[in-house]
């Protein structure tokens, strides 16, 4: 396990656990933890050794979005506009949407705001029995400034992301799971469990697959059916011509289980 004050990082069997270490600042984000966080998944990103990540939160909670202390800092300071927190955030939230590993983010407690957002970054959601999420922006009289306002929508639809950020109450685990906010609820004592098999299930996975999958997905909503069809017929022929691709082929021919090694 490696520390690095405000995150604790495991590489283990493929899957690189992250877990945020501000506990008694329920994990909220200052500008020191979000360039660290940048510089680490993309460290992750280069590594060969890594082929999932999971984001987690240490203590009671997932994340407190943006360090309200640091904030005020700002705020006095006459510097909230300049301070860097909204341009530090977007640079991480684009990294961790675009890794080309796969994520999960292991939810456990309150997921609020920015740190609601970092989830939502995520491929997969898991949400323990004790989640709760809440905007939080529009209690602050601030409108959404870390992409929930692009994500939610996507997810759950026009209306119930504007009934999560006008009326900026909190859901439930139960109410993300039903409004498709998450996409698997479990007991807090599961949590890591549940999150660790879906990883090792991935780990196993073609993952220079899932990289290209990942791309269309996220490129595909900006692009005709043409375009993406075009953009597809050149994902396939990288995905054919990779070593994972031809062990793939091999396997079926063998009758066998594919090695697959992301490449």
């Amino acid at each position: 396990m490696n520390s690095q004050a405000s995150l604790l990082t495991q590489v283990e069997g493929g899957i690189a656990a992250i877990t945020l270490n501000r506990p008694e600042q329920r994990n909220a984000l200052d500008i020191p933890t979000l360039k660290a966080l940048h510089a680490l998944l993309n460290e992750l990103n280069a590594s060969a050794q890594v082929r999932v990540v999971i984001l987690s939160g240490q203590g009671k909670g997932f994340c407190a979005g943006a360090d309200l202390a640091e904030w005020a800092a700002a705020e006095a300071r006459g510097e909230l506009e300049s301070y860097g927190w909204t341009e530090t955030a977007h640079a991480l939230m684009s990294r961790l949407h675009s890794l080309d590993k796969p994520t999960i983010a292991a939810i456990n407690g309150m997921a609020l705001g920015a740190g609601m957002d970092l989830a939502l970054c995520c491929d997969f959601r898991i949400a323990a029995a004790s989640a709760r999420f809440k905007a939080g922006y529009t209690s602050m009289a601030y409108s959404p400034d870390a992409g929930a306002s692009w994500h939610l929508p996507r997810l759950i639809g026009s209306e119930q992301a504007k009934r999560l950020l006008f009326l900026d109450q909190p859901w439930g685990a139960e109410r993300a799971l039903a409004a498709g906010l998450v996409g698997e609820l479990c007991a807090d004592d599961q949590l890591l469990a549940v999150a660790g098999e879906l990883a090792a299930r991935l780990a196993a996975g073609p993952t220079f697959a899932f990289a290209q999958t990942k791309t269309l997905i996220r490129e595909g909503a900006q692009r005709t059916l043409a375009a993406q069809l075009e953009a597809e017929l050149a994902a396939g022929l990288l995905c054919g011509r990779s070593e994972d691709g031809a062990e793939a082929l091999r396997a079926a021919m063998e009758k066998r289980t594919p090695h697959f090694i992301g490449r």
